[in-house]
């Protein structure tokens, strides 16, 4: 999904940095609510973490990561189907995608251009090994779209 920002009104680096305050507040006010020494309770002192960073931008990369990491965890985590070969291509799908979402928010908070590189690089080659699973598997792929590699810093 692409934003568009008016110039002047609001930088995309600040709707990240907006974005992991809103996360922050959130998981401060669920971790009153979650008993002592539960999963749940595990999960926002994991988030809590994250968001007594004193570096906004480190804030915004560290939502982003974990928000990726949660939603790739979620995705590869399924029901056996009875096809292995559906289960590994699901599962590695998942994985794969969450590679490109971490190395998006490399692109977008990073510094170092080595590192920048090798994110665009992840980007290109995960989405490509997504489409040879699909094909493998007879299953469509999707519309054809630029590759995200050109994400700016915030």
């Amino acid at each position: 999904m692409q934003m568009k920002f008016r110039r002047g009104l609001l930088r995309p680096g600040a709707l990240a940095v907006g974005i992991a305050a809103i996360a922050c507040a959130a998981a401060a006010l669920a971790a009153t609510h979650m008993p002592p020494g539960s999963a749940g309770a595990a999960a926002m002192a994991g988030l809590m973490d994250i968001c007594t960073t004193r570096d906004p931008a480190e804030a915004g990369f560290a939502a982003e990561n974990d928000a990726a990491m949660t939603k790739m965890m979620a995705g590869m985590n399924i029901k056996p189907s009875g096809d292995v070969d559906r289960d590994f291509a699901d599962m590695m799908i998942a994985h794969h995608q969450g590679a490109i979402d971490m190395a998006l928010a490399e692109l977008r908070h990073g510094g170092n251009e080595q590192l920048r590189r090798i994110a665009q690089e992840i980007i290109v080659e995960q989405q490509q090994e997504i489409a040879a699973m699909r094909l493998a598997l007879g299953q469509p792929l999707p519309p054809s779209a630029p590759a995200p590699t050109q994400v700016g810093r915030m």
